[in-house]
């Protein structure tokens, strides 16, 4: 049974056909990738479905009295409204009793003496959610919004940045556990680790699930179904985005063994053609017919695709030095006495939480930002691209050929040749008519990839690359990385996006907190490798230092002289049997890190250990400080 259906939906803006008669349907356990060129319509059709927009035609279908959320790319709140409205005020009772009592609880919290009739609604909301079974919906709520990084309850919505705003969107459509989940570029503004949780979580989530992101590794892993949008409707693709690019090859295959056939039947047909048969009967004329339409005939297999060819200034000997430099915004320590000198071969991915200073390395580097301490030094010859997260400023009242014009009439590419403006503009995929239009018209991607084009132009041997994912399509991508393989300068990339690091990086370094930056060698997944194997070192280390503690305290004299008297016989019993619940716990620790390390993707095991260590780690405690009590005195 389908949960979504879709029959014959248009839609227009002006005299322009964005979407054309599309037609597809989701089942209700089936988790479906929408992808596509930027501007192909993929949010709009988002949009249409969650009741946003309205189509200019045809049908969406949705059961009756099913639960339907949705994430938009840029979300929007009441700016007075705080992070728990913005959360659990929605149509759900038991989302809506959750915020009550969050609310309350905070409120009691806060009030400088005890509340009877605050106290007195507390315990009444807690009890409704014993009835309705809403604490389990409570523990979930717990777990998502922790991995989420939504604390602060009370704050502003409207003092979020961004991202932030993009967290508290993402928590509110997971807690509504929708029969329908819409989500459109979720991984826009999360750390690399939220978002293998996110995997996880939807890799195991039991309704409907449409998606729309640039992360091919999460597409890859959450996905049983892909829809490509593009022009005349959408085509299905049974699979994931892996076997979505094989089906894909396989078509390509195909449309070129049909192009040749066509092609050799058109050589063959003209051919007899210019023989000139003088007698015209209805078979000869049918065969010029069919001559001139194999003629006019052409390949209609794969799309246009972005070709990126720019070319770069020459680097010389010195490239880029930073010494000992640090930074700092009042006690958040980003950067400490950080040191590197880069050498023209180098390829750098740049990774940690958001916040920890990724960008402000970035900022540093180009000189928008100056080092509290330590110096940063760059080579006479180098020419620095910056592709930063905010799009440079454009202006809107210009055409977008102007726009390009404004720094060079022609360009230089790769191999030499010099090419116009336009045609450059070309190779990025903005066709004749969209190049003439105003830059305001632009979809935020195509603005994106404009800019991208406006870094290219300027022939930089250093490129600096911040969350270049973000807003890009995958052709778009995929273009990118293939021009990455052969630039023959320094690449810094700033990303979250596990794919891109893996195709183009070959060492990591990771903000680690506290102004610490570490280097590692490899691509995203030889660093994930390392850290795995380094986890599970550090827990066997813990669990034994505990227990050598354990032994020790055991052994040591008693040296207490605050307290006098032997133990009596129960407290003698007690000191046993402390002992053993402390080394019956201490073996379920080491368990349980271990568990933890070998299911780091899988949400749900990690969600009920860190729950059990927690317990666990609180009792050890009470029972270690028992133990020593009793220890002294025996």
């Amino acid at each position: 049974m389908n949960i979504l259906t879709i029959e014959a939906l248009h839609k227009s803006f002006g005299v322009k056909p964005l979407l054309e008669a599309v037609t597809f349907g989701l089942a209700h356990d089936e988790k479906m990738g929408l992808i596509g060129a930027n501007g192909s319509g993929k949010t709009t059709l988002m949009r249409i479905i969650a009741g946003v927009e309205k189509a200019d035609g045809g049908r969406v279908m949705i059961p009756r009295g099913s639960r339907v959320a949705f994430l938009p790319q840029n979300p929007s709140f009441e700016p007075e409204n705080s992070v728990i409205d913005a959360v659990f005020d929605q149509g759900d009772p038991t989302l809506r009793l959750l915020h009550d009592y969050e609310e309350a609880s905070h409120e009691l919290a806060t009030v400088a003496e005890t509340d009877e009739g605050l106290l007195a609604r507390v315990s009444e909301l807690s009890h409704q959610l014993d009835v309705t079974g809403g604490w389990d919906r409570e523990a979930s709520a717990r777990a998502i919004l922790d991995r989420l990084g939504i604390t602060d309850f009370s704050a502003l919505v409207g003092t979020l940045s961004g991202g932030q705003r993009k967290r508290v969107a993402l928590a509110r459509a997971l807690l509504l556990q929708p029969d329908l989940l819409l989500l459109d570029e979720p991984t826009n503004h999360l750390d690399t680790e939220t978002i293998a949780w996110l995997e996880s979580y939807l890799s195991r989530y039991s309704g409907a699930l449409l998606l729309v992101t640039h992360d091919r590794y999460f597409l890859d892993r959450v996905t049983n179904r892909m829809l490509e949008v593009r022009p005349g409707g959408v085509a299905k693709y049974e699979g994931n985005y892996t076997r979505y690019l094989e089906l894909k090859e396989e078509q390509e295959r195909l449309s070129d063994a049909t192009e040749r056939t066509r092609q050799n039947l058109a050589r063959r047909e003209l051919a007899w053609l210019r023989r000139g048969p003088k007698a015209r009967t209805t078979k000869a004329k049918y065969r010029v017919e069919r001559a001139l339409a194999l003629q006019e005939g052409g390949k209609t297999g794969p799309d246009a695709t972005l070709a990126l060819s720019a070319a770069s200034t020459r680097l010389g000997k010195k490239v880029l030095e930073l010494e000992n430099v640090s930074k700092a915004y009042g006690e958040l320590v980003l950067i400490e006495n950080y040191s590197r000198i880069f050498t023209k071969d180098d390829r750098i991915g740049i990774i940690g939480p958001n916040g920890s200073g990724k960008t402000t390395l970035l900022e540093m580097i180009v000189g928008n930002v100056a080092p509290d301490s330590g110096q940063v030094e760059s080579g006479p010859t180098v020419v620095m691209g910056y592709f930063d997260q905010e799009v440079r400023p454009l202006n809107d009242s210009l055409r977008v050929i102007d726009t390009v014009t404004e720094v060079a009439e022609n360009v230089r590419t790769a191999d030499g040749s010099v090419i116009s403006a336009s045609q450059m503009l070309e190779r990025f995929l903005f066709a004749p008519a969209v190049q003439y239009t105003p830059v305001a018209k632009l979809s935020g991607g195509e603005r994106r990839r404009l800019h991208l084009l406006l870094v290219l132009m300027e022939a930089p041997n250093i490129l600096l690359l911040d969350e270049p994912t973000n807003d890009l399509d995958i052709p778009t991508l995929a273009a990118l990385e293939e021009y990455l393989d052969t630039f023959p300068g320094v690449l810094i990339a700033v990303s979250h996006d596990r794919w891109f690091l893996d195709r183009t990086v070959d060492h990591i370094i990771c903000f680690e907190g506290e102004g610490k930056m570490r280097t590692y060698p490899g691509d995203y997944s030889a660093y994930l490798e390392v850290r795995k194997r380094e986890d599970a070192e550090a827990g066997k280390q813990t669990a034994s230092k505990t227990a050598r503690s354990i032994q020790k305290k055991k052994k040591s004299p008693n040296t207490s002289k605050g307290r006098s008297g032997k133990l009596s016989f129960g407290e003698k019993k007690e000191l046993v049997e402390t002992e053993v619940r402390i080394e019956s716990a201490e073996a379920r620790k080491e368990e349980i890190e271990s568990l933890l390390s070998q299911n780091s993707s899988d949400f749900e095991a990690i969600s009920s250990l860190s729950s059990e260590l927690h317990e666990l780690t609180s009792r050890l405690d009470r029972d270690m400080e028992r133990w020593a009590e009793l220890a002294e005195r025996s």
